[in-house]
C-alpha cells in the first residue's frame, strides 16, 4: 500500500498559528518535504522546526531565488519524483507550505503531479491576507463588500482598473514593486484608507499606515490592505495597537 500525501499548510510564520490538525498530522508522518531557497534557510522549515523530529526524513525542494525565469517545471518534476518514491515505499509524506496550500502556494504544482497518482490531503493554512488584517485590526470586507486580492508584479493598469473595480483589496508580493505601488495608490487617492503590513506575525514585524511609511523598498512579505467599502467605520484605520513599526 502506497503512503498518504499530505499539503500542510503552516500559516504566515508564527509557529502558533499551525492548525492542530496540521500538527498532529505533521509529528505523525516519517517524511517531511519544504520549499527552500538555494542559499539560506527554508522559511517553511523555520516554522515547523520546532516540531520536528530527528528520525524524520527531510526533502528539502531547492527553488532558485531569481528575478529571472528559471527552468521550475524541472524542480518540481524531481521533487515530485523523490517524494512518489517515499509514498511507494510505503511512508506518508507531509509537504510544509508558507500560508496555505492553494492559495498562492507552492503545493499546489506538487498535487498537479502528484494528486491523482497517490491519496492527497489538504490542510489548509492561516494566510498572510488573514493574519494582516487581524494584525492591523481593521476588517477586510464587511456585508456585500467585494474582496480582490491582487499580486504586486501586476501592471499599473490593470492594477488600476482592479482597484477602482473593488471595495476592498489585498496586494501582496510587494517586495520590489512597493516604490511603483505607493505611487499609484496615492495617485487614486487611497492613501489614507490603505495600511502597510510587514513580515507578520513575526518578531520583527511592522504594522503601519502606508502614508506613514517612508522608504522605498519593501521586503517580499509584505502586504498593502485597502477599505474604499461601503461602511465608514472600517475605512478609519485603527488608532491604537494595530499600528507599530517595532
Amino acid at each position: 500500500m502506497t503512503g498518504t500525501l499530505y499539503g500542510l499548510g503552516v500559516g504566515p510564520g508564527d509557529p502558533e498559528l499551525l492548525t492542530l490538525k496540521a500538527h498532529r498530522i505533521l509529528t505523525a508522518c516519517p517524511v517531511v518535504a519544504y520549499p527552500a531557497p538555494d542559499t539560506g534557510e527554508s522559511f517553511a522549515r523555520s516554522v515547523v522546526a520546532g516540531y520536528l523530529s530527528p528520525y524524520q526524513v527531510e526533502i528539502p525542494i531547492v527553488v532558485p531565488m531569481r528575478v529571472e525565469r528559471f527552468p521550475a517545471a524541472e524542480v518540481y518534476d524531481r521533487a515530485a519524483d523523490e517524494i512518489a518514491g517515499q509514498l511507494d515505499a510505503g511512508r506518508d509524506v507531509a509537504v510544509v507550505c508558507e500560508g496555505d496550500p492553494f492559495f498562492y502556494g507552492s503545493f499546489m504544482y506538487l498535487f498537479e503531479r502528484l494528486g491523482p497518482r497517490y491519496r492527497t490531503e489538504i490542510v489548509p493554512g492561516v494566510s498572510s491576507v488573514m493574519a494582516s488584517a487581524a494584525a492591523l485590526q481593521r476588517p477586510l470586507a464587511a456585508r456585500n463588500d467585494v474582496l480582490t486580492v491582487i499580486p504586486g508584479p501586476l501592471r499599473d493598469a490593470e492594477m488600476e482598473t482592479r482597484i477602482l473595480n473593488s471595495d476592498a483589496l489585498a496586494i501582496m508580493k510587494v517586495g520590489r514593486h512597493f516604490a511603483r505601488i505607493r505611487k499609484l495608490i496615492d495617485k487614486l487617492g487611497l492613501l489614507d484608507v490603505a495600511g502597510y503590513c510587514e513580515r507578520v506575525s513575526l518578531g520583527d514585524e511592522k504594522i503601519l499606515p502606508l502614508e506613514s511609511v517612508t522608504a522605498d523598498t519593501a521586503p517580499y512579505f509584505s502586504m498593502i490592505l485597502i477599505y474604499k467599502g461601503a461602511e465608514d467605520w472600517i475605512r478609519a484605520l485603527p488608532a491604537g495597537g494595530g499600528q507599530h513599526a517595532d
